[in-house]
């Protein structure tokens, strides 16, 4: 056993000054208090210590591709001339810089505090659209970074059987993503002999998971593991919703809490564009939603009622990762909401008046029920994931405790998380990831390759 004597530490909404964690040699948390274990040596932690914070939606190749897609087309860009470039650059990759890419990510995801992560994997196929020998190479590629570099890893091998509302097969630019439910289930289960491997499933969307074969896949998930995490993509554009009322007379969340045994192992990523009726019924699945701000501004998909991050549980994402920061997800939150009702402080509750406070404890919660890991706060029986923030960065000198995760959430210019460890293992110390310079070596020589 190791116990930790932290400066201050995040418990339960309070900060406990010091505050001691003890772990395991499996990384699991043991104990949480103000004194040590009676007979203990603990080991001293300068600075101000939060739970690691889970990113639920993460699509890992695309973070080569960042900055690629802002040149206007002048044809109204928008998701859907996004995604054509998005099809253009997929043609180029294979394993290797799958994998590549994916490592350099989770060690960007683990230096900004993010320390579990949900892959929405429906990259599956070769560029021919064949299977590889392994048909789960891909996936298996990316397991092995998030290995490689210490992240928490769920899986969510996706499922894209159609190409839109009618029904049609996935479009030849699609043809990497294509499969369907007995290639998805396949996937499910040689993915699942791989040991301490979270493993879910994600429909991509209602568009691309016609109705049988969307109840075929949720079905044969629980009958497998009654509490494995179901992501879906949906309500993201105005143009999806309009298509799914025009086919299916119903908007996409409307439809998806009436057809689908919606409960709290599902994410609904996105969920932009939905009415009172759709958030009431969000609430009472006790599903979370799944909401990626920067990735959504910089796709131009809009920002979610006010309503929703108040009332239904909620993660964050950094989906196609523009960026990379806890802070910045949580800041453009609230700050979306303040531009759309020209008000401040939107963002918070009667218990928790704390803007910072109230999106940091929502996330975490949200983001670990979303993964199904055993994270999201410091307590017994969970794991040892802690982020260490630096009472000396500009934005947390002179901070009164109260005023802490405020300061970090809205006025981080370059983030003050200095150490991160994930099941008992520190994987980030002084802002630097243990393995930085390998992994940024591998991945320059993939982009070469790309470009």
């Amino acid at each position: 056993m190791k116990v930790y004597a932290c400066d201050r530490l995040r418990q339960g909404g309070e900060w406990l000054a010091p505050g001691f964690v003890s772990v395991d040699d499996s990384g699991t948390i043991l104990a949480v208090g103000s004194t040590p274990p009676e007979g203990s040596a603990p080991e001293p932690v300068h600075g101000w210590v939060v739970p690691g914070m889970p990113n639920l939606h993460s699509h890992a190749f695309q973070r080569a591709m960042s900055g690629l897609t802002e040149h206007a087309s002048g044809t109204g860009d928008s998701f859907w001339t996004w995604r054509e470039t998005m099809y253009r650059f997929l043609e180029r990759l294979g394993p290797d810089e799958v994998e590549a890419i994916a490592a350099e990510l989770y060690v960007e995801m683990l230096e900004a505090g993010y320390t579990a992560v949900g892959e929405f994997h429906y990259l599956h196929h070769a560029p021919d659209g064949r299977d590889y020998d392994n048909p789960v190479e891909l996936a298996e590629r990316i397991v092995a970074a998030a290995r490689a570099t210490g992240i928490r890893l769920t899986m969510l091998p996706v499922l894209y059987a159609a190409s839109g509302f009618d029904g049609a097969p996935p479009e030849s630019a699609q043809r990497r993503f294509a499969n369907s439910p007995a290639w998805l289930l396949d996937a499910v289960e040689r993915l699942r002999k791989t040991p301490d491997l979270r493993v879910g499933i994600a429909p991509h969307s209602l568009r691309a998971a016609p109705p049988e074969e969307l109840a075929e896949c949720v079905t044969a998930i629980k009958r497998l593991d009654p509490s494995a995490p179901v992501h879906v993509h949906i309500a993201e554009q105005h143009a999806e919703v309009e298509a799914c009322l025009a086919a299916r007379g119903a908007r996409p969340v409307a439809w998806l809490c009436e057809h689908a045994p919606v409960d709290a192992r599902w994410c609904l990523v996105h969920a932009t564009h939905v009415d009172d009726a759709e958030i009431d019924a969000i609430v009472k699945s006790g599903a979370t939603v799944g909401l990626c701000p920067t990735t959504e501004a910089n796709l131009g998909d809009g920002t979610v009622p006010r309503r929703l991050p108040l009332q239904a549980r909620f993660g964050i994402g950094s989906d196609s990762h523009v960026s990379i920061g806890v802070a910045e997800e949580l800041r453009l939150l609230e700050y979306g909401q303040r531009l759309a009702g020209e008000q401040r402080n939107l963002l918070a509750s009667a218990t928790s008046p704390s803007v910072g406070s109230f999106l940091h404890a929502a996330a975490l919660a949200g983001g670990a029920q979303a993964l199904a890991q055993p994270v999201g706060k410091a307590a017994p029986g969970l794991g040892a994931d802690l982020v260490v923030l630096d009472p000396d960065h500009p934005v947390l000198l002179g901070r009164p405790a109260e005023r802490t995760l405020d300061a970090y959430v809205f006025s981080s210019q370059g983030s003050p998380v200095r150490d991160v460890m994930v099941a008992g293992q520190w994987v980030v110390k002084d802002g630097r990831h243990r393995d930085r310079e390998l992994v940024r070596k591998r991945y320059r020589q993939a982009v070469d390759r790309l470009r």
